[in-house]
C-alpha cells in the first residue's frame, strides 16, 4: 500500500475501534452524544478535500525534497538511519506540542483553536473538529518544521499515523483501568489526561497540551494530573459557548471571525 491508502485504512481502524470502545466502557454520560457526529465528521470532509487540494504532497513531499536536496538539519548529520528517524519523530512531537501552546496563546490562533474546544461534548470525533484555516496553518507549520530538521520518509509517516492515531484515542469516552491509566500516562497521553484539557476552567484548559508524549507537559510544567471536579461531573466545553449550536458546521466554520473570544487566550487574561 502507498502512503495516503496506509494512513486512511489505520484512520478508519482506529476511529472504529474507539467508537467501539466508547460503546461498551464509556467514561462519563455525554449531554449531546452521538447528535454532534454530522458536524464533527462533516467538517473532517472538508478539511481533508482542503489538504488533498491546496497541499496535495504534504509534510511526505516535503521529506522527500529535503532528502534529495540534503536540505534540513538531520540530513547534515552521519547518523544511522534508525537514530535518525526516532529522533525525528520526538522532535516532531515536540514541534506539536509547541505549536498546541501557541494556538492558546496568541488570541488570533485562540479564535480558530476555539473550533476544537467549543464541542460540548468529548469523544473519538472531537480528536477530528479543527477549523479549516487551523489545519491549513497546522499543516504549513509541519511542513516547515519536517525542511528544518530534514526528517526522513518513513519517520514522517510513522509520526503522522501515530499522531492521528493518539489524537483519536486521548479524546476518547473511554473508561481506561485506573492501573493501566497511571502505566500508560508515564509516556502517553491517556484520555482521562487529555480530557482535562477541555475542562471549560481555564486553568484545566491550559494544561495538559501534548496529543503524543506526556514528557512535554511535565518537562514544561503544563502538567494537571487530574481535575477540579473530577471526571464524571466537569463540564466540558468553553464557558461563552454554553448557550450557543456549537454543534452545527455552519456555526463552526463562522465561530472564528466572531467578536467573542472568551477569557481563555494565555496571553489575555479575558476579552471579546
Amino acid at each position: 500500500m502507498d502512503t495516503t491508502t496506509t494512513r486512511l485504512v489505520v484512520f478508519f481502524l482506529v476511529l472504529l475501534l474507539m467508537m467501539a470502545a466508547e460503546a461498551i466502557a464509556p467514561r462519563r454520560s455525554l449531554r449531546f452524544g452521538r447528535k454532534r457526529w454530522p458536524a464533527n465528521l462533516g467538517i473532517v470532509a472538508i478539511n481533508a478535500a482542503m489538504v488533498r487540494i491546496l497541499i496535495p504532497g504534504g509534510a511526505v513531499a516535503i521529506s522527500i525534497w529535503a532528502g534529495e536536496n540534503g536540505f534540513g538539519l538531520l540530513n547534515q548529520m552521519d547518523w544511522p538511519g534508525n537514530i535518525e528517524w526516532v529522533a525525528a519523530i520526538i522532535l516532531l512531537d515536540l514541534a506539536i506540542y509547541a505549536q498546541h501552546v501557541l494556538f492558546h496563546a496568541v488570541p488570533f490562533l485562540w479564535r480558530l483553536h476555539m473550533v476544537h474546544h467549543a464541542d460540548r461534548d468529548i469523544d473519538v470525533t472531537t480528536g477530528l473538529r479543527f477549523h479549516p484555516v487551523e489545519i491549513l496553518l497546522s499543516m504549513l507549520i509541519k511542513m516547515a518544521v519536517v525542511a528544518l530538521l530534514g526528517a526522513p520518509v518513513l519517520a514522517v509517516v510513522v509520526f503522522e499515523v501515530v499522531l492521528n492515531g493518539m489524537a483519536m484515542f486521548n479524546h476518547a469516552n473511554v473508561r481506561l483501568p485506573a492501573r493501566l491509566d497511571q502505566l500508560l500516562r508515564l509516556l502517553v497521553i491517556t484520555p482521562d489526561v487529555h480530557r482535562i484539557h477541555h475542562s471549560i476552567i481555564r486553568s484545566e484548559t491550559n494544561s495538559n497540551f501534548g496529543f503524543n508524549l506526556s514528557f512535554w507537559d511535565r518537562l514544561f510544567g503544563t502538567w494537571r494530573e487530574q481535575p477540579k471536579l473530577g471526571h464524571t461531573e466537569m463540564v466540558i466545553g468553553l464557558e461563552h459557548l454554553q448557550p450557543a449550536p456549537t454543534h452545527n458546521i455552519g456555526f463552526m466554520l463562522r465561530l472564528p471571525f466572531g467578536s467573542e473570544i472568551g477569557q481563555y487566550p494565555m496571553l489575555k487574561s479575558k476579552g471579546k
